[in-house]
């Protein structure tokens, strides 16, 4: 009878981590998703280049560029936050908004020149 217990306990451990797996997958595609348009926007960011001091136009091109990959950065830290209190993703994923957010805060101050 000790074995019919341990099986069945098994089985029950196999079933209980399948929604924890499919939890971690949903939550990283979205993750991956958001990365993917977060890192297009602040690429975005890097590309406009004014032709001078005078060129205004592109300045506040990159300047808004910048502001909605950070705004983008800081929902991909909330989603991060959520998916990790809820144990379906480890603490590292906080270092890809961290990284973005960084790249968009470079571009806003201006020491990356144009």
């Amino acid at each position: 009878m000790n074995q019919d217990a341990g099986a069945s306990t098994r089985a029950h451990e196999e079933r209980a981590r399948a929604p924890g797996r499919l939890g971690a997958g949903v939550c990283s595609t979205v993750l991956i998703v958001v990365t993917l348009v977060t890192g297009y926007v602040v690429f975005t960011a890097y590309l406009v280049e004014p032709d001078g001091p005078w060129d205004q136009q592109a300045v506040t091109n990159y300047k808004v560029a910048g502001a909605i990959g950070l705004v983008f950065s800081a929902l991909m830290t909330l989603l991060t936050s959520v998916f990790a209190k809820a144990g379906w993703l480890r603490k590292w994923w906080y270092v890809i908004p961290a990284a973005l957010a960084i790249a968009a805060l470079l571009r806003l101050t201006g020491f990356v020149g144009y």
